[in-house]
């Protein structure tokens, strides 16, 4: 009997609360690395169930690990056969259901658009992070479209302030790009911010 590959590895990777948790947290971080005591602490699971799906993500070959420093480090695997699915799954519904967030990428002179708070029902200081040139107004207005956004608190840098407080690893931008439940919808800065990371 043929069996579909696809299906066999989807009913793998969707069949607990913390394997779906981490396929967020990877796909929606690409190019990001994770240790595992570092994803207990993002995603509230215990130690044993976070190592015993990250083993299950590395078997089906979603994630694949390194060591550096004495830790273990685990990212995804982008050349995994279904990963540009499943990416698609996990940001459809944010990226492109969304009538605000969809006029905010379709704005031009944009240089990276982050979403917080609100976007993804996290706790963080701002909601929106934007870099690029646009005028506060602009963006009133389009979050005025949506009530559960009319009040959303959001950051706009220009791309040198951006770039110049990244480098002094500005606390306040880096919580709010190492986490890895925000997400971000737009990146033209991405070899500047990996830079700036180490990673």
């Amino acid at each position: 009997m043929f069996v579909n590959m696809s299906s066999v590895v989807l009913k793998a990777l969707f069949s607990s609360q913390t394997r779906v948790k981490l396929l967020s947290t990877f796909l929606l971080h690409p190019e990001q690395e994770f240790f595992i005591r570092e994803l207990t602490r993002l995603l509230g699971e215990q130690i044993n169930s976070i190592r015993r799906e990250l083993e299950n993500l590395r078997r089906v070959g979603l994630v694949k690990a390194r060591h550096k420093n004495r830790k273990k480090y685990y990212r995804v695997d982008t050349e995994f056969s279904l990963y540009a699915d499943l990416k698609s799954m996990f940001t459809k519904e944010i990226q492109t259901e969304n009538p605000v967030v969809a006029s905010l990428r379709k704005l031009p002179h944009i240089e990276l658009l982050l979403l917080a708070g609100a976007f993804t029902g996290t706790e963080s200081k701002v909601d929106l992070l934007i870099v690029g040139n646009v005028k506060k107004e602009i963006i009133e207005t389009l979050l005025a479209q949506d009530a559960a956004f009319r009040n959303a608190k959001y950051s706009i840098f220009q791309q040198p302030d951006f770039l110049y407080r990244l480098s002094l690893r500005d606390r306040f931008i880096l919580e709010i790009l190492n986490d890895p439940r925000h997400i971000i919808v737009q990146n033209n800065l991405q070899a500047q911010i990996a830079e700036a990371l180490g990673k």
